[in-house]
């Protein structure tokens, strides 16, 4: 998620507890749509449609702090 912020998400994820929380849930989220993809988990399609709403908008909401950590930072 987000690769080319991979600095930024190191250090938020070490000083924002918030934000590890919502990209550990959004990697839980990824790696479980990937396992419906693949045919490992079963889902009916309303339901993986629910995931992937909740996994965009984890990452709309990690996007968000980024900016808001680079702004405060001037980076």
């Amino acid at each position: 998620m987000l690769h080319e912020y991979r600095e930024v998400i190191s250090k938020l994820k070490v000083d924002n507890a918030h934000f590890a929380k919502i990209f550990e849930k959004h990697n839980e989220l990824d790696q479980k749509i990937a396992d419906v993809d693949a045919g490992r988990e079963h889902l009916s399609d309303a339901d993986l449609d629910v995931l992937k709403k909740e996994k965009l908008r984890l990452k709309d909401e990690a996007y968000a702090m980024i900016v808001a950590y680079k702004k405060e930072h001037n980076l």
